[in-house]
């Protein structure tokens, strides 16, 4: 095992993968994080920390990520390449092995530009790709960026990082794809899915490729609140679209929020049954209360305990 995770054992012996996402909080009240850490336990494998997402500051992912493994929760700290140079990186890899992670997303990170701090400056010493290899030279070789000196201690880390099968050029996705895998990542997140059609053919040119044999594929799937919130990411989201027919569907619907449910739980059905996808990763954003009853929904209830 590379890490021994949960997330990894799971995922190793063949079984159908399910992780959260918990966003941390504008400040330090861990009650935040508790809460909605409460709200996804049992329901899911693993839960994704997101690391200051849409560049709006948050508690840190590793502090969060050690407040989840202090409630017996398993975490994906996100790591994104905007905020941190590579001894920064290799720095807080360290301190989060150190409190009981055991799994990585990395991630490049949104631009400042969309967050509450603009005038700050982008760091990118390194890319995601770059990241996903410097966390394995740590874990695989032992030793830091260069080689020359050995880590005290051992780096078990099971590395992630995220796919976006929808942006253009459509056909440098899975190129994209093959080289975080190259670079030594063991499971994939993807973007969330509405465009099926679209992702098939993605999966198909991975399958092609030779790739989906490679990695665990975990497809991301959020569920629609309104037809308000379809029309908006739609519109403003990089890299998801949305199609027509489930827009109209949220418009008509006498109850969004149940009818964004359901559509939901169709696609994980529909994701459970392709080849290649070993997991679904439900980004329930600020709705983490609805988490049992999508998983139960999708008939993922009980989760498996390994050992």
């Amino acid at each position: 095992m590379k890490s021994g995770s949960n997330l990894e054992k799971i995922l190793e012996k063949g079984l159908f993968a399910v992780t959260g996402e918990l966003g941390p909080p504008k400040g330090n009240d861990i009650e935040v994080v508790k809460k909605k850490a409460e709200f996804l336990k049992g329901y899911v494998d693993a839960i994704n920390i997101t690391d200051n997402q849409t560049a709006i500051v948050r508690m840190s992912s590793i502090a969060a990520g050690a407040l989840l493994v202090q409630m017996g929760l398993e975490p994906v700290i996100q790591m994104v390449t905007r905020d941190r140079n590579r001894i920064a990186m290799q720095s807080d890899i360290f301190g989060a092995t150190a409190l009981g992670v055991k799994n990585i997303l990395c991630l490049t990170g949104d631009h400042q530009s969309f967050g509450n701090q603009v005038d700050s400056k982008n760091v990118h010493d390194m890319d995601s790709i770059q990241l996903i290899d410097c966390v394995r030279i740590m874990r695989d070789g032992g030793t830091i960026l260069g080689g020359e000196e050995q880590i005290e201690g051992q780096i078990k880390m099971f590395i992630g990082a995220a796919a976006n099968p929808f942006g253009d050029p459509f056909e440098f996705r899975v190129i994209r794809l093959a080289k975080k895998i190259n670079a030594g990542v063991d499971f994939i997140q993807t973007q969330c899915i509405y465009d099926m059609k679209r992702f098939k053919e993605w999966m198909r040119m991975a399958g092609d490729m030779g790739l989906i044999e490679k990695v665990h594929i975990l497809a991301g799937v959020t569920p629609l609140k309104s037809a308000g919130m379809a029309r908006y990411m739609n519109k403003n989201v990089s890299g998801i679209t949305i199609p027509d027919e489930f827009i109209n569907r949220m418009a008509k619907a006498q109850k969004p929020a149940e009818e964004g449910i359901k559509i939901c739980v169709e696609q994980i059905e529909e994701l459970k049954e392709m080849d290649g996808i070993h997991g679904v990763h439900i980004m329930a954003i600020e709705w983490e209360h609805k988490m049992g009853q999508i998983t139960e929904m999708a008939g993922l209830l009980p989760r498996p305990a390994v050992s």
